[in-house]
């Protein structure tokens, strides 16, 4: 624990865990998109879904979504600014069974067309989890570089990816794997000590077996 664990990070309040968890939130979905998001649909579970409006949690889960950061001034007024940008977004409850309790699955919509799902969990402090990514589980807490590479279920790929990276001077900090099942699609979650360059991510791309690659930065 260090002392941003105890008194919270710099935020526009009043809630580490429902406001600042939230927009850290957004900004790691907007990241994961990868391009301008045209729509969102956003799920609120357990204390988000009871208490979040009280706290402001809705307004700063579609702040980050557009790119504010947690002491964000404007965070009181997204709605209105993400309409005037003509991001569309709609909210409704959900169970999500035992998630964490403040956790929120968001659907988005590029403006390609492409759509990306995310679930995570605001923990407190305004550290967050990322929990599930396109129906797959994954866990990551966006604090370090993450590259989130899908690719089928077979030998010879993780090695690919980490020789990719060695010859790019990219150190790995924690590396986990994850598949729906045996011979189907896999995902690997690789946590960098740098930056990834976009150079980088599209060698990956271009590996035989990958199907999708992801990169959320949190610079």
């Amino acid at each position: 624990m260090n002392i941003f664990d105890i008194i919270g990070p710099v935020m526009v309040g009043p809630s580490s865990s429902h406001t600042a968890g939230a927009v850290k939130i957004g900004n790691v979905c907007a990241k994961l998109m990868g391009e301008k998001i045209d729509s969102a649909e956003i799920y609120l579970h357990g204390s988000f879904a009871k208490t979040g409006k009280g706290h402001g949690t809705d307004k700063a889960l579609v702040a980050g979504l557009i790119g504010m950061a947690c002491d964000d001034i404007r965070i009181p007024d997204s709605f209105e600014i993400a309409k005037e940008q003509g991001f569309r977004f709609t909210f409704s409850n959900v169970d999500l069974g035992d998630a964490h309790p403040n956790s929120v699955k968001i659907v988005m919509h590029g403006i390609s067309g492409a759509a990306v799902e995310v679930v995570a969990a605001s923990l407190g402090g305004g550290r967050i989890e990322v929990c599930r990514l396109d129906g797959v589980s994954v866990s990551f807490s966006g604090e370090c570089p993450t590259l989130i590479v899908h690719n089928v279920d077979q030998p010879g790929y993780i090695t690919e990816v980490t020789s990719v990276l060695g010859d790019q001077g990219i150190n790995i900090a924690t590396m986990q794997l994850y598949r729906m099942h045996r011979g189907g699609e896999a995902v690997m979650v690789i946590e960098c000590d740098d930056e990834v360059l976009p150079e980088t991510v599209e060698i990956l791309k271009g590996l035989e077996g990958i199907l999708k690659v992801s990169y959320y930065s949190p610079v």
